[in-house]
């Protein structure tokens, strides 16, 4: 279905305040943590996370699913993991960014750090498959962060494709509210030294501009990138395209003009999106994505 609710406008400084309470209700959540078993037996249950499934002639390489900022391997891909399983993919999620004492809400640590996680995840997930490269599709921070496992820590070997719903690829402006930041005495500094993952997606960041130092791209993979102009979390929100060889960019209103999906409905329910995800994965079988995707 179509997420038709668009998020409410509100004053910046409400904003700020809002995403600045959000990052302290994260840090104060109750220290105890949930097992690492339930979570991949929830999600084996579901048709992902299976390690015994062997890709097919048809869809040759697994799918690696990364999560977004404050998300995790499961919730992250409720409607996305079983809309691809059901399509003959193996499909698999990881967990990454955790903070000490936080549980639920990943993607919080050092952006270089969580590639770091999932150079080590894909390794594992090739040795259990057999396959000699995998697919990746991200949301948001999940976007963009391979980019980094691409560029510094050797992933182009490992990677056929990437596929960015919402990437954070450029960093954000957070609808201007980081340029508000400075007038916000020790907020900034907080951020950075609390939830590192936040800080170092903000547009100009010393992590961004050694993310993009070089060009977007490296040579070998395949890029997509599919955003929604109503993005009300990576703005503006055509910073996430990527300029380079092998790279499409995708806006959601140019297939469905009546879809007002936002930054998070983007990446869980959107069937729209989730059908361009099919086609970015398997380009020589694509269909083209139209308002009525949603019934696909």
């Amino acid at each position: 279905m179509l997420p038709w609710i668009r998020a409410a406008r509100v004053p910046r400084t409400r904003s700020l305040l809002a995403a600045l309470l959000l990052a302290l209700t994260v840090l104060v959540v109750p220290t105890a943590t949930a097992s690492a078993a339930p979570a991949a037996e929830a999600a084996t249950s579901r048709g992902w996370n299976d390690y015994s499934c062997k890709p097919s002639a048809a869809h040759p390489r697994p799918v690696v699913l990364v999560h977004g900022t404050f998300g995790n391997s499961i919730d992250n891909w409720l409607g996305l993991a079983p809309y691809l399983v059901a399509r003959g993919y193996c499909v698999f999620s990881l967990d990454y960014g955790q903070l000490p004492g936080v549980p639920f809400f990943h993607g919080l640590g050092p952006v270089d750090k969580s590639a770091e996680q999932l150079d080590v995840f894909v390794d594992k997930v090739l040795a259990a498959t057999g396959a000699p490269k995998a697919d990746i599709v991200g949301h948001s921070q999940g976007g963009m962060m391979p980019n980094y496992y691409l560029k510094f820590l050797g992933g182009a070997a490992e990677v056929n494709a990437l596929v960015g719903i919402a990437p954070s690829n450029h960093g954000t402006s957070l609808l201007g509210l980081t340029k508000l930041l400075p007038y916000f005495p020790g907020v900034e500094k907080f951020i950075s030294d609390k939830t590192p993952g936040l800080a170092d997606q903000v547009a100009g960041s010393p992590f961004i501009t050694k993310l993009t130092a070089g060009g977007d791209t490296v040579p070998g993979v395949r890029y997509t990138v599919i955003a929604t102009k109503y993005d009300q979390v990576v703005t503006p929100y055509r910073t996430q395209f990527l300029d380079g060889p092998n790279v499409r960019n995708v806006l959601l209103q140019d297939l469905c003009p009546v879809d007002l999906s936002e930054h998070v409905a983007i990446g869980t329910v959107d069937r729209i999106a989730f059908h361009e995800v099919a086609n970015a994965l398997d380009p020589a079988r694509a269909t083209p994505t139209t308002c009525a995707s949603v019934i696909g």
